[in-house]
């Protein structure tokens, strides 16, 4: 979503580099492109001002004048408001401390509210929780069905005591959503639920109707949290939709769906920063998995392309196995081959971790690469698995004995070209060797070092470049003549050696036996 804003401050940036120091028409210059990016964005006209006001007043004071790199002093004040404007810090859940935990959705229609209670409530079940959906959407057509398809596939119980509307708007609602709402809180509390999620109704605009109705479920169920959901692709109206909703139910924080779009994504800058209210979780994708904790820190970072390591590493913990990082690690330690049915568990550990386009774009520096990974396409790891599932168990324990014919039943029992299994042999070869060096203690393509067994040949191809060494002669009179010349020729380089220090020349008679040095010493100095 924040592409191109993210290429247009990462282009404004690159124009600070190199320069020693900032003048006023550089500081200027800056704060105008970064202007008419956020602007570009659908950034709200009074956050723009708030930030670029803010923004340049720092980056005109003492602490960019005084930094060692003015440039990356610039890149982290605008991560730092960024964050400001963003929500400042992440904002969890306040849990009840006496009975279940009640959690009141509200937004406009369309905005996906009874999609992110499936997603929310497998969050907190995830986190130890034992959550309950109520159905309190009575009249959109088939909402409450919908709650209970998005429940059983996030194995949550739905509390929905009546069908609500089936066949149009107009079709009056079979329950009373406000009694629903109160029934299922009562619902959750006898059967021990520690979280009860209400999924209220919404409408394809602001009115009167539903604001009444969401307070009347507010003020029956008194909830702890009330989560706006809000579309991250409409724009500039998002501000209006959210101070609506604000001064109707009063929510306490925001939930920004469709976070994966396209949109310029002004709304996710400016909706905490107008309402004051934080932003707490945030919808990705389409899966019930694609739903994540909101953090500022982390969504400046993506923005401003330093990358999101720390919610990779998050991923990875939850997804990946622990006994088979165990396992490989003590083959790595063995120094035992690297097969190809490891590189089929592993990339099996890493489909567990979600898409590789959204993995990869957490690193720092991925817009640079953008373009090749949109055009990477995730059917391809579905390929290599298909050729290495074709091959028998021996093939893929020893893959040299895979001769033409061999490869030739893989190709179509995967249903790919030769050349695709050749060219994956190749790679898995390049891997194996390389893993193998790693398991010695080197690292391929580096020159040895000394003391690093298994090193590259680096030291072997300085060492056959290097002059070699006379070898001594046998004979004792002509050893001890070339000890003699040897000793004479040491004796002539040092006198030739300019007496003084390394900053400046001394003056006067200087006496090495001042400085206790050792015997023998004192020829290195001249004397």
């Amino acid at each position: 979503m924040f592409n191109s804003l993210s290429d247009r401050l990462t282009a404004t940036f690159k124009n600070l580099r190199g320069k020693g120091r900032l003048s006023e028409a550089d500081v200027d210059a800056t704060v105008r492109e970064i202007r008419r990016a956020l602007l570009d964005a659908d950034v709200a006209v009074p956050v723009v001002r708030e930030f670029t006001g803010r923004v340049r007043e720092r980056a005109m004071g003492s602490e960019v004048s005084g930094a060692l790199n003015p440039s990356q002093q610039i890149v982290k004040i605008v991560n730092e408001e960024l964050v400001e404007i963003l929500g400042g810090e992440t904002r969890r859940i306040r849990l009840a401390k006496n009975g279940p935990t009640i959690i009141m959705l509200a937004g406009l229609q369309g905005a996906g509210k009874t999609t992110l209670a499936g997603k929310l409530s497998k969050w907190l079940k995830a986190q130890g929780h034992s959550p309950m959906l109520v159905a309190c959407d009575l009249q959109r057509p088939n909402a409450v069905t919908q709650l209970q398809v998005v429940g059983q596939r996030a194995k949550v119980p739905v509390f929905a005591p009546h069908p609500g509307a089936t066949s149009s708007e107009l079709e009056h609602p079979a329950g009373d959503p406000v009694a629903v709402a109160r029934a299922g809180v009562e619902e959750a509390r006898q059967k021990l639920h520690d979280v009860v999620i209400v999924d209220t109704a919404g409408r394809l605009g602001v009115d009167a109707d539903m604001m009444e109705q969401a307070r009347q479920i507010r003020r029956a169920i008194v909830p702890n949290e009330v989560l706006f959901v809000i579309d991250s692709m409409i724009g500039q109206d998002a501000v209006n939709t959210a101070l609506a909703f604000d001064e109707g139910v009063n929510f306490t924080g925001i939930v920004l769906s469709k976070l994966d779009g396209d949109a310029r994504g002004g709304a996710a800058l400016s909706v905490a920063s107008v309402t004051g209210k934080p932003v707490m979780f945030a919808s990705t994708g389409e899966g019930l998995d694609d739903f994540e904790l909101f953090h500022p820190d982390r969504m400046a970072s993506r923005i401003l392309d330093m990358g999101d390591v720390l919610t990779l590493i998050e991923q990875a913990e939850k997804s990946w196995d622990k006994d088979e990082a165990a396992r490989m690690a003590k083959k790595f330690a063995d120094q035992e081959d690297f097969t190809l049915e490891d590189f089929l568990a592993q990339m099996q550990q890493i489909r567990n971790m979600g898409s590789m386009k959204k993995m990869l774009m957490m690193m720092p520096g991925a817009q640079n690469i953008r373009q090749q990974l949109e055009q990477f396409d995730e059917r391809e790891i579905d390929r290599v698995e298909a050729i290495v599932r074709s091959m028998t168990p021996h093939e893929r324990v020893a893959p040299k004995i895979i001769n033409g014919s061999r490869r030739a039943r893989i190709a179509r029992g995967s249903g790919v070209h030769v050349s695709e299994v050749n060219g994956l042999l190749e790679r898995f070869a390049q891997a194996q060797k390389m893993m193998k060096k790693m398991a010695q203690g080197g690292m391929p393509g580096m020159p040895g070092m000394p003391g690093m067994p298994g090193a590259g040949g680096g030291a072997r191809k300085n060492a056959k470049n290097a002059p070699k060494k006379k070898a001594k002669s046998g004979n004792p009179a002509k050893a001890a003549q070339e000890r003699k010349d040897a000793e004479a020729r040491r004796a002539n380089a040092a006198k030739a050696l300019p007496t003084g220090a390394a900053f400046g020349q001394q003056t006067g008679d200087f006496d090495p036996s001042q400085l206790n040095l050792p015997k023998g010493f004192d020829k290195f100095l001249g004397k």
